[in-house]
């Protein structure tokens, strides 16, 4: 690939794939803030030179090329990556190589838009004869994410599991944050706080990761939450708990969904945000449950071969899937003996909360699942209101608020939906005000609960 000029599907099929890293520039777009850079941290313990993308400040180039029926991240994602390259290109001049960059966008399977992001941000790369040459790395869902040929064979064990533990790091600050900061002594401390904190925590990850030094990390994680419940004022009263769901970039990405947390904090509530390792966690455990779906088949049409190869899938999916069960609830242990932080789902757990009701299925998949699972878990836990956030026009987020809205409803528990475009949404805090009216009031008969979800 090296200055080779792709035209066509050629582009779209050795232009996007893994690609080695090593002596690259790794592109990671913004998602969830601190999961992000934790993430980049855990990159460069590997000498992977990753860097996290400024983000929105391309906002306008992102619209201009998309066509407005793409969903919001795809658009956003669009113009970090292409404000990016032109301020390289324009800070190196002559002395800039495409070839030196690869930009990181993963990829799901099944009928999300996502799917497609990748295929056509390279088209719009691809229209740019400078920018021809920069490369897509993508992993995929239907394989849980491989990082297989990113980096040399004898690492990837490493790799996978200090990658896994930063997006738990990367959760359990972002959970301090929404416990400490609606009772915080003086507004700003928890974000000056966390901002040093991610700072902090990202040079551990690159400094021990390579070696999965997780003791080590997680006794600076141990000294932050010390730090942290100093700045909690004892005198502020408990508030009312609310849970949010729904696309998971949207609701990790506060410029994309108008700040909604701080929002919802701003009313009096305390927020408790979905969390990435749970869509991590729930593509391992759904290729185990689909590859034990194939053994059961093939068992009863006696295709041997075809069974052995369910075998082995279900032996992989199911190692990675407990491994990170496994290593969650340990650190999520250790934490909850300092803090009495919100715990995370347990994806086994969601379905089976599904299948008592049976309002949706994991055998149809998507984010759906898991946004009305978790609505049902927040509602069962004494959260006092639930939100929902998706992409306009999003088939998950579509399918997840007619199912959820007359679901909250027979609890008599708050809903709020919160569709996100390309403009500002005018009545967002008109909405918000009203629901934390009928959070109070739900507060108030009913009180409210933190406990392991």
């Amino acid at each position: 690939m090296e200055s080779e000029t792709l035209t066509g599907f050629q582009s779209l099929s050795k232009g996007i794939g893994t690609f080695n890293v090593k002596h690259k520039t790794f592109l990671l777009p913004q998602m969830d803030r601190i999961g992000t850079h934790l993430l980049a941290g855990a990159f460069r313990g590997f000498s992977i030179h990753a860097k996290v993308l400024e983000t929105c400040k391309g906002f306008d180039l992102g619209k201009e090329y998309t066509s407005g029926k793409e969903c919001l991240p795809c658009l956003i994602t669009t113009g970090d990556i292409l404000y990016f390259l032109k301020k390289e290109k324009r800070r190196l001049g002559d002395n800039f190589n495409p070839d030196d960059y690869i930009y990181f966008m993963p990829e799901s399977d099944g009928p999300c838009r996502f799917g497609m992001y990748n295929k056509y941000q390279r088209i719009v790369l691809d229209s740019f004869p400078e920018l021809r040459n920069v490369r897509i790395s993508s992993i995929t869902s239907r394989d849980d994410y491989s990082l297989d040929g990113m980096i040399g064979k004898e690492k990837v064990g490493k790799f996978r599991k200090t990658l896994y533990f930063s997006i738990v790091v990367g959760d359990i600050l972002n959970r301090l944050t929404w416990r400490i900061r609606p009772y915080e002594r003086e507004p700003g401390l928890t974000d000056d706080f966390i901002e040093r904190s991610m700072r902090l925590t990202a040079g551990a990850f690159e400094a021990q990761g390579a070696e999965n030094g997780f003791t080590k990390i997680l006794d600076m994680l141990e000294k932050i939450i010390e730090e942290g419940k100093s700045i909690i004022d004892p005198a502020v009263p408990p508030k009312p708990l609310v849970g949010i769901v729904g696309e998971i970039y949207l609701r990790s990405h506060d410029q994309a969904n108008q700040n909604l947390i701080s929002t919802l904090e701003r009313h009096g509530a305390e927020v408790v945000n979905a969390s990435i390792a749970e869509w991590i966690n729930y593509t391992s455990y759904n290729r185990m449950r689909d590859a034990k779906i194939d053994f059961r088949l093939n068992l009863k049409m006696l295709r041997l071969r075809l069974m052995m190869e369910a075998l082995k899938k279900i032996a992989a999916f199911g190692r990675d899937f407990y491994y990170q069960q496994f290593k969650q609830k340990q650190i999520y242990k250790r934490v909850g003996s300092l803090i009495d932080i919100a715990g995370d789902h347990r994806v086994a757990y969601l379905e089976k909360i599904l299948n008592k009701e049976d309002p949706f299925s994991f055998d149809v998949g998507t984010e759906a699942c898991l946004s009305i699972s978790g609505m049902m878990a927040y509602a069962g836990s004494g959260f006092n209101g639930v939100v929902n956030v998706y992409p306009f026009t999003c088939m998950p987020g579509t399918v997840t608020l007619s199912i959820a809205k007359p679901l909250m409803g027979r609890r008599r528990v708050p809903y709020l939906d919160a569709p996100c475009d390309v403009g500002l949404q005018p009545g967002r805090e008109a909405a918000v005000r009203a629901f934390m009216f009928q959070v109070f009031q739900h507060f108030k008969r009913n009180g409210r609960k933190r406990k392991q979800i």
